[in-house]
């Protein structure tokens, strides 16, 4: 009889533990799948799929991701997978003008992948010829929703262009950064690159500046935007919370 309970009891230990075995793999394999369609989701976007935006609608797309970004919430990509979907052609949502400072990482801010974004970068995130024929390709051409131009606290470019440097061509650079500067004159406080409020006036002038230029300097933009066909706005980056807010005009 002892014997036989004693049997049982190996039994039963060895099919708990055979069931513990098996079900574990299982759990990690479900969590694994859950992220893995979570990624799966988040597809490279079709031509059908981005003819079918809105303006509004990615705007509110970019700034919902620029939420979870200041969560720490970003979407799992898997990037292997989205470069070689998006090898063929692409169908982006939206450009946007940043500046080349080195703590905005872009497609992380608003949380968006492989082929969602043009960027285009510059040390103080003005408008020339070139970013112009950029952003006329990626909204005329390849069917981009919006212009987003993305200044930012603390601007180092918009800091020294206060502080009159030159130095090589920083100097040319910089002549394109000086007329937000005048444009800023009514400004009440201390003009000094040492005052974080003036410097922000300034940055948020500049957006506006930019905002404005593209409008002016490329009939192709302009006309698209009358038309509804395209929006272009301004943003601010917060360096210290990393969120976007937009800019008046």
């Amino acid at each position: 009889m002892v014997r036989r309970v004693i049997f049982y009891v190996l039994v039963s230990v060895v099919f708990v533990a055979a069931l513990a075995f098996s079900v574990q793999p299982a759990l990690a394999q479900n969590t694994k799948n859950s992220g893995a369609e979570r990624g799966q989701a988040d597809r490279v976007l079709s031509r059908g799929q981005q003819a079918a935006l809105t303006p509004d609608a990615v705007l509110a797309e970019l700034l919902e991701g620029n939420q979870r970004f200041v969560q720490d919430d970003l979407t799992t990509r898997n990037h292997s997978a989205r470069v070689r979907e998006a090898y063929a052609g692409q169908f982006p949502k939206a450009v946007v003008l940043s500046c080349l400072d080195s703590r905005i990482p872009v497609e992380d801010v608003f949380d968006r992948g492989v082929g969602d974004i043009f960027v285009a970068r510059v040390a103080g995130n003005f408008v020339n010829e070139d970013i112009l024929g950029s952003m006329e390709f990626g909204c005329h051409v390849a069917g981009a929703k919006l212009i987003l131009v993305l200044g930012h606290t603390h601007c180092g470019a918009v800091e020294a262009a206060i502080d009159d440097v030159r130095l090589g061509n920083i100097t040319a650079m910089l002549a394109n950064i000086r007329p937000a500067i005048k444009e800023s004159g009514d400004f009440a406080g201390k003009k000094s690159s040492a005052n974080p409020e003036y410097v922000q006036a300034v940055c948020r002038q500049n957006i506006r500046r930019a905002v404005s230029q593209i409008r002016n300097r490329s009939t192709i933009l302009a006309g698209m935007e009358s038309k509804g066909e395209i929006k272009i706005i301004g943003a601010y980056y917060d360096l210290k919370t990393g969120t976007v807010s937009v800019v008046d005009e």
